[in-house]
């Protein structure tokens, strides 16, 4: 059942509130206009450093011999990713011939969730209601109850047990003839599940320390909580147990289950309870990569270019150097245009914060207010835009002056357009064309 809350804001401290986001607003203009900047530079850079890297890139054709020729060249190389290390989850008793290691913990858990609506009073007052739900779910560490804003959940939370994540790397990966430093070896992604087979001790031990946690928690016996029937499962629950569940290779006592790579501490891994914890485990096994790194004796460091910025990269398969330096091209183009989309937008909330104390001094009149605020949004999306292109036209200006230019004209015409009577003058010249007289066909 949904809990609601109402607030109430005065008219003097909206106004007090509204001076210190108009305060806020510059200094929102302030970060996106270097954030812009600096995503034209970032792009620039690693566009020139990726030009160097792929002119100075060379195949190795056959990494399992080394050879004296690629000494400190940039080499793309595809070979076998491996490593004789064997790798221990001492709490778990677990060993495996592998890559990496992980463990990651879920917990079962009330969580809190807020949904707000405000509205605007006559006199400038603003009246909040906050509507607060609740639904259990597995997340990734103990939601703390006591802080819930519905009397009815708060404390409702707790754990059986806490076990923390944990990824742990082989130190020595070899690449046919070579080895993988850190940076490669943790590029590495083919991971599949960990066949658990976990000493019954250890099973048997958790299972006693959970039923004592358990009975503690309940209060009630252990043996009453072992005969107790499991909660049944509501709707809002999400309790989708993770695809790699194998359905062999299970152990089951009353509250400790391990089943294909999970092992979970609960009554029922089929009906959830507040409290339950499960413990996934993966391993990262041998495959088949490609390399584009610079040759230091038997192991690889980054390229540096021309502009000192460093380059090396690890993709799973087999991969060219086009398809590689394609894909590396097209990353840098992705990511300047969400930086650049994402400073824009910081730009138009920064102008339209500036006017927030004129919109704020409007709201004793709810409706005057709202045709301030519809007005100040177009001009602060047309300013933050233009204001945008401009950054980043003196951006590339600095970078790279032929585009910086048709930017800034660009920017320009839109100031014409929108500032200047553009949109008629256009207007007139269209007309003008259309009534010019067709010229008479010659003779």
């Amino acid at each position: 059942m949904a809990y609601t809350e109402k607030t109430t804001t005065g008219y003097g401290t909206r106004v007090g509130n509204s001076i210190k986001a108009t305060l806020m607003g510059f200094v929102i203009i302030i970060g996106a206009t270097i954030l812009l900047w600096w995503n034209e530079g970032r792009a620039v850079k690693t566009a020139d450093m990726l030009e160097d890297a792929q002119g100075a890139c060379v195949e190795m054709p056959n990494p399992d011999k080394k050879s004296a020729e690629f000494e400190g060249e940039l080499v793309c190389a595809t070979a076998m990713a491996t490593t004789d290390e064997v790798l221990t989850d001492a709490q778990f008793g677990i060993s495996e011939n592998a890559i990496s290691l992980s463990r990651k913990v879920e917990y079962f858990q009330w969580v809190e969730h807020s949904e707000s609506k405000s509205e605007d009073k006559l006199g400038g007052k603003q009246e909040t209601t906050t509507t607060y739900t609740y639904t259990q779910e597995w997340v990734s560490s103990p939601v703390n109850s006591g802080d819930f804003k519905d009397p009815a959940y708060q404390g409702k939370n707790y754990t059986w047990t806490t076990v923390e994540d944990q990824d742990v790397w082989a130190e020595k990966v070899t690449f046919g003839a070579y080895v993988l430093n850190e940076s490669l070896i943790h590029s590495i992604s083919s991971s599949e599940a960990i066949e658990l087979n976990i000493n019954e001790n250890i099973l048997a031990s958790q299972n006693q320390s959970i039923a004592d946690t358990y009975a503690r928690i309940k209060g009630v016996s252990t043996t009453a909580a072992q005969t107790e029937p499991a909660a049944a499962t509501a709707d809002s629950v999400k309790t989708a147990l993770p695809d790699s569940i194998k359905q062999d290779n299970k152990v089951d006592l009353e509250y400790v289950h391990q089943a294909g790579n999970v092992l979970y501490y609960g009554r029922s891994m089929n009906a959830p309870e507040i409290g339950d914890v499960r413990i996934t485990f993966e391993k990262t096994v041998p495959a088949k990569v490609t390399v584009v790194s610079q040759v230091e004796g038997n192991t690889f460091k980054p390229f540096v270019a021309s502009n000192k910025k460093k380059f090396q990269t690890l993709r799973m398969g087999k991969k060219s150097i086009e398809e590689i330096f394609e894909e590396e091209n097209e990353s840098n183009t992705m990511w300047t245009w969400i930086l650049r989309i994402v400073g824009i937008l910081l730009v138009i909330s920064g102008f339209k914060s500036l006017f927030s104390f004129l919109e704020t001094l409007l709201k004793v009149v709810p409706f005057l207010s709202s045709i301030f605020a519809f007005g100040v949004g177009i001009i602060c999306t047309i300013v933050g835009i233009v204001y945008s292109l401009i950054v980043i036209a003196l951006a590339w200006i600095f970078y790279r002056p032929v585009l910086g230019i048709i930017l800034l004209l660009i920017a320009g015409f839109l100031v014409w357009v929108f500032a200047f009577n553009g949109k008629k003058k256009l207007a007139e010249l269209a007309n003008k064309g259309k009534a010019a007289p067709a010229e008479a066909p010659a003779e």
